[in-house]
């Protein structure tokens, strides 16, 4: 018989460490807002993790976009080992070197502007709201455009800048001040604008809804419209940033054969940018930099010196290791061979997109295989894959994102690629 003792010792106790003990003390203890697979990951190296039974995976998940350089880096493990002696954390009502100097290397990959440090994607774009909010206050502007399908956090404002209904359910009435119009559409844009308006927010690369990718003229034509009606554009790259793309952020990557002189106003990240340690910022232009003025925002944890030093540290792995031409380079070979492999089975695979190491495999909703299950596709072939020994991320109803470490090598990524292989043609089946 399962009793609160046997739970709380099976939780205690190493040698009584199940996976049933574990889902047992989740199902007692912890808010059931997560749809989890039944896995218990117990450690990871590299791009490598371990369940509790002892199997092995691939991880072409990366924590969502976050595990940039893997799991349990050596450097990430000194910096953080070195700075937990020195100092962890002493408020936002001191300076410290460290968060001026990771401030400056974000300035340095983008353009002149400031960097405001928080914990958090939702917590950055909260920033961009506020500076739009700030920006619009005098001429009484307020409203910020955004796109259907797009994803922006799970705090109230973030839920009502989000383009999905879904998660809205429930929590109604939403914030003020949003409104959704389709993506990759200039025109829907433009008329969307009214006297309230005071920014346009969009995702150049839509994660959450399966890896879409804003044309380059869809950003240019931003830029000139907000230029127009002196709107601010503001860009999310939480998920598609920091390198993934090959370039620093994806609409640098989008532009990179325009020779263009284009700039964003305000721009979120986090993810990546602590490779698994809880780090948030939203850089802004030079010229809208002092907008937010003392007292007007604030983050107790933001930009602390332990958080920065592991930011940094990511920094310097990936400009010393090239990591952003890995992504591009190992990305490629991966694109080019999913799409191969979707050119075999145009049945099972209807579309293969993305850049460098953020790609989207849209699978077929109405395979046979699929039917009789209450499960969304897309979690489905999630599920397939972990049988074949690879973590992958499922979005919309039936897209598999492929989020992996920078530093994935050819060898895992042809390891990757047999796996899906393999899925897709017991798909076929």
């Amino acid at each position: 018989m399962k009793t609160e003792e046997n739970v709380q010792r099976s939780t205690l106790d190493p040698q009584h460490r199940t996976r049933n003990s574990v889902r047992e003390t989740f199902g007692k203890f912890v808010v059931p807002s997560y749809a989890r697979f039944d896995l218990v990951l117990e450690r990871g190296e590299g791009s490598y993790v371990w369940d509790i039974d002892g199997g092995r995976y691939l991880d072409l998940a990366g924590g969502i976009a976050v595990c940039s350089l893997g799991h349990a880096h050596p450097e990430i493990t000194k910096a953080l080992t070195e700075q937990s002696r020195k100092l962890i954390h002493v408020s936002n009502l001191y300076y410290n070197e460290l968060q001026g100097r990771l401030a400056k290397r974000i300035v340095d990959l983008i353009a002149p502007g400031r960097v405001f440090f928080c914990n958090s994607g939702a917590e950055a774009n909260e920033g961009l709201f506020k500076l739009a909010r700030k920006f619009g206050h005098d001429d009484g502007r307020f409203e910020i455009i955004t796109t259907l399908d797009s994803f922006h956090g799970r705090t109230l404002a973030g839920i009502a800048a989000t383009g999905q209904e879904k998660v809205k359910k429930g929590f109604e009435p939403p914030v003020a001040g949003f409104k959704h119009v389709a993506f990759n559409d200039l025109e829907a844009m433009r008329a969307a604008i009214t006297r309230s308006t005071i920014a346009i927010l969009i995702e150049p690369i839509q994660g959450e809804s399966g890896i879409t990718i804003a044309t380059a003229e869809y950003l240019l034509g931003l830029r000139k419209l907000c230029d127009e009606r002196n709107l601010l554009l503001l860009f999310d790259e939480v998920q598609a940033g920091h390198f993934r793309t090959g370039k620093f952020q994806s609409w640098q990557r989008i532009l990179e054969n325009r020779h263009v002189d284009f700039l964003p106003d305000g721009v979120s990240m986090a993810k990546s940018l602590g490779g698994g340690f809880p780090i948030g910022a939203f850089w802004v232009r030079e010229k809208y930099a002092k907008l937010l003025s003392p007292g007007t925002h604030a983050s107790t944890f933001g930009g602390t010196p332990l958080a920065c030093a592991v930011a940094l540290t990511i920094l310097d792995v990936i400009e010393r290791e090239d990591l952003a031409e890995n992504a591009r380079r190992i990305g490629d070979s991966l694109m080019a061979e999913l799409q191969a492999l979707a050119k075999n089975y145009p049945k099972v695979l209807r579309a293969v997109r993305g850049f460098g190491l953020i790609i989207g495999l849209e699978f077929e909703p109405k395979l046979l295989a699929f039917a009789g299950e209450e499960r969304s596709p897309a979690t489905q072939v999630v599920n397939r894959l972990h049988k074949a020994g690879v973590l992958t991320v499922p979005a919309a109803n039936s897209v598999v994102r492929l989020l992996p470490a920078l530093n994935l090598s050819q060898r895992q990524a042809e390891e990757g690629l047999r796996a899906i292989e393999e899925v897709v043609e017991e798909l076929n089946g």
